[in-house]
């Protein structure tokens, strides 16, 4: 029997896209275990609902600088030692930190600390392309989502531990069992990939020179960005799905439960359902259109969500069956839409200026969807519904740039067709 498309992709990984794939699941199978109860965590070692506000507040602050900086930091050190140090920095020393935790200034810390995960996710990702074949990306991108849904089905165990344990000693042992498996990761990385062409490049490039120089030239990188045309598309997109997530993660329990009444333990069906379709769809689907042009595939995908937003506010009292064709959407649409954004990323910004680029389009992302979170809670404080007639609209608004994506792709590409 042949073997499936996506398994002989996945073999035939080298480099560092095999060292980065390979040993993704080792950091999300025990960020998948305690993501969950980490709120219910704080509040049983006594912090008040205000004091874990704070503590998001204060972090994503933070990120806004880690994400400044992580362009400078990933062109001076190099993409393969500073995915090395920020990734036990942002991710073992918090989890060990918060294994330990007896009040709010541990919290505090570890989630300072956690803000350095913005450096690594810059270097991680240049790691992972730069010296990859363009024509794997899509496969690449595909397993790494797949890696993360198939770690997800471990999510139950976490809740299987506490009822035997009780919350707090398991989340400790929890948090400690991650410290571990993150540095473990994180050296494994760092022993099977090598650094990238274009990351001793730019090292050798900024030896001499201070964070302060390399920043100042931001200016220069952020005005070819903006007569970008294509990135502009891309980076819009990814500010539509960031806010869409915003909104999405924290707004739909709530209308799941108090507008249809489900009850909350029935909530775990619905992500356990979307990652078995997901899965589903990567094997069954994603093979067919992986080589295709990203234009109609992200479009489809777009306008799925805004169908799967329609169905879930139009889902009655109990609606268990439109909340599982809300999940069966969304999944879908998820799937098709997220590897191929991530290769218009890799696709459409400027090789030479890769860890700059990402990190000014973070800064952007982060600044310009955080107050989302607010508008969101007032219009669900009016209407359960305007959140997600909100999405309908971003949805919308995504499908247009993905269209529009294309299109400047195709006049970009007509004059090198004609030469050639």
């Amino acid at each position: 029997m042949k073997p499936h498309v996506l398994v002989t992709a996945l073999k035939n990984l080298t480099g560092n896209a095999r060292g980065c794939v390979y040993a993704e699941p080792l950091w999300g199978i025990p960020f998948n275990l305690y993501a969950p109860y980490v709120s219910i965590y704080m509040v049983a070692l006594g912090l008040a609902d205000t004091q874990i506000g704070w503590i998001v507040s204060i972090s994503w602050g933070f990120q806004i600088i880690m994400a400044l900086l992580s362009g400078v930091v990933t062109d001076k050190l190099g993409r393969r030692r500073t995915t090395l140090i920020f990734d036990i920095l942002a991710w073992s020393i918090p989890a060990l930190i918060s294994a330990l935790a007896q009040n709010y200034w541990y919290f505090l810390a570890a989630a300072i600390l956690n803000s350095f995960w913005r450096i690594a996710q810059v270097s991680w990702s240049c790691l992972l392309v730069e010296d990859t074949d363009p024509q794997q990306l899509v496969d690449i991108y595909t397993w790494i989502y797949i890696a993360n849904q198939f770690v997800g089905f471990f999510a139950p165990l976490a809740g299987l531990f506490i009822g035997i344990y009780s919350l707090v000693p398991t989340m400790r042992g929890l948090y400690l069992f991650a410290a571990v498996m993150f540095a473990v990761k994180a050296v494994i990385t760092y022993r099977r990939t090598g650094e990238t062409t274009q990351g001793n490049v730019r090292m050798h490039e900024t030896r001499h020179q201070s964070i302060w120089i390399v920043l100042r030239e931001y200016k220069g990188v952020l005005g070819d960005l903006l007569h970008t045309p294509q990135t502009l598309y891309t980076a819009g997109i990814m500010l539509v799905l960031s806010i869409c997530m915003l909104i999405g993660g924290n707004f739909w329990a709530i209308l799941v439960t108090e507008k249809l009444h489900i009850p909350a333990q029935d909530l775990a069906i619905f992500p356990f359902i979307r990652s078995a379709i997901m899965l589903t769809f990567f094997f069954a689907v994603m093979p067919r259109i992986s080589k295709m042009d990203y234009q109609l595939p992200m479009v489809i995908g777009f306008l799925g969500f805004v169908v799967s937003q329609l169905v879930l506010i139009t889902a009655p009292s109990l609606g268990y069956g439109f909340l599982i064709v809300n999940a069966f959407l969304d999944a879908c649409s998820y799937a098709l839409v997220g590897p191929l954004v991530d290769k218009m990323v890799v696709l459409t910004i400027d090789p030479k200026e890769r860890a700059r680029i990402q990190s000014i389009l973070a800064v952007g992302i982060i600044l310009l969807s955080s107050p989302f979170g607010w508008v969101a809670g007032t219009l669900s404080a009016i209407n359960k519904n305007l959140p997600f007639m909100l999405l309908i609209a971003l949805f919308a608004a995504g499908a247009v740039l993905a269209y529009a994506a294309g299109q400047a792709s195709q006049k970009r590409m007509a004059p090198e067709m004609e030469s050639a």
